[in-house]
C-alpha cells in the first residue's frame, strides 16, 4: 500500500477523558493532514463506531481503537486494541467489565473525598458526572476546580484524588489482550516506558515486561509517543525489532485535558519508520 507520511494512532474524545467530541476530533484530524488515525478512548468502543459512521470517501484511513487500563501483581499497563470487531462479544464484555470497575472507583472517590477532605459537590453535579460515558480523575479534578477546592485540575489530582484510600478494580492485562485477540484485533502496549506516576521502566525491566505480556499474546509496542525522549524511542524500537513486534505511534491527545498536540508522535514520517510500523498498518487496515 502507499503509506501516508503522518499518522496518529492514540487520541481521546469526550467518550472518555478528552474534551473534543468524536465529530470535532474528526474535523481536527482532517485539518492536521493526518493520513491514518485511530481514536482510542478508555474502556470504550463507542467513539470508534461514531467515527466510522461519519467517515467520507476522501477521509483519512481509520483504524478502530480502544485503550484499556490494566493492573496485576507486577504493575499497571495500558493496553491498546486496534482493528477489532466492535460487535464481537469478547470486546463488548471487556468494555462492560471495565466500565463497571470505573464507575465503582468514581463512587469510592466521591465517598473518600468527603470522608478524608470534607469535599462535597451539589447533587446535580454528581449526577452529571455519573452520566458521563467514562468519568475519571480529570472530570473530578475539573469539578474540584469549579467549586474552589483546587487551583487546577493537576493539583486536584496530585494533592487530593491520588491520595485517596480507594480500592482499585482493574482488568488484568491478559484479560484485555485475550479479548482483543478474540475480537479479531491487535493488542499493543501503550507508552510502554511509563509506569505508575513518575515511574520509568527501562532496560531489563522493560524487556522482561514485554516478554511477560508477549506470553499472553501482546503483539506490539507504542514506540513512538509524544512525551518520549529519543533514548526511550530508540530502546523500544530495538526491542520491537528483536521480538518482531508491531510498532505504533501516538500523540495521546486529550484536547484541553493534556498538553499533547494532535499528530505529534515523535515519528518524523512513516516512510522513515521501522518495518514493524508498516507491517502494523498493513495488518490493522486489513482487519478493519
Amino acid at each position: 500500500m502507499k503509506y501516508p507520511e503522518k499518522i496518529d494512532l492514540h487520541m481521546h474524545t469526550t467518550v472518555s477523558d478528552g474534551t473534543d467530541t468524536p465529530e470535532e476530533i474528526l474535523i481536527k484530524v482532517r485539518e492536521a493532514g493526518i493520513g491514518v488515525f485511530s481514536v482510542t478512548d478508555h474502556d470504550a468502543v463507542r467513539s470508534s463506531e461514531i467515527i466510522q459512521a461519519l467517515l467520507r470517501k476522501d477521509d483519512p484511513l481509520f483504524i478502530p481503537g480502544s485503550e484499556f487500563s490494566c493492573k496485576d501483581e507486577l504493575g499497571k499497563y495500558h493496553i491498546l486494541g486496534y482493528g477489532y470487531d466492535s460487535k464481537a462479544q469478547p470486546i463488548r464484555q471487556l468494555v462492560m467489565k471495565s466500565h463497571e470497575n470505573r464507575m465503582s472507583k468514581v463512587w469510592d472517590r466521591l465517598d473518600s473525598l468527603e470522608t478524608v477532605f470534607g469535599i462535597t459537590f451539589p447533587e446535580e453535579e454528581v449526577m452529571k458526572l455519573l452520566a458521563r460515558s467514562n468519568p475519571g480523575k480529570p472530570h473530578m479534578g475539573n469539578l474540584m476546580v469549579k467549586h474552589g477546592y483546587a487551583e487546577s485540575k493537576e493539583i486536584a489530582i496530585e494533592q487530593f484524588i491520588d491520595k485517596l484510600p480507594v480500592k482499585s478494580r482493574y482488568i488484568r492485562p491478559e484479560e484485555a489482550i485475550r479479548a482483543i485477540l478474540d475480537s479479531g484485533g491487535i493488542p499493543v502496549l501503550a507508552h510502554p516506558s511509563y509506569g505508575s506516576g513518575s515511574q520509568r521502566i527501562t532496560g531489563k525491566d522493560m524487556e522482561d515486561r514485554l516478554i511477560r505480556l508477549m506470553a499472553f499474546g501482546l503483539q506490539g509496542v507504542e514506540a513512538y509517543y509524544s512525551q518520549f525522549s529519543e533514548e526511550l524511542v530508540d530502546e523500544l524500537l530495538k526491542l520491537a525489532g528483536k521480538y518482531s513486534l508491531y510498532v505504533t505511534a501516538g500523540s495521546d491527545y486529550h484536547g484541553k485535558n493534556k498538553p499533547n498536540v494532535l499528530g505529534v508522535t515523535r515519528l518524523e514520517a512513516v516512510s522513515d519508520g521501522p518495518e514493524g510500523l508498516r507491517r502494523f498498518l498493513d495488518d490493522a487496515l486489513v482487519h478493519t
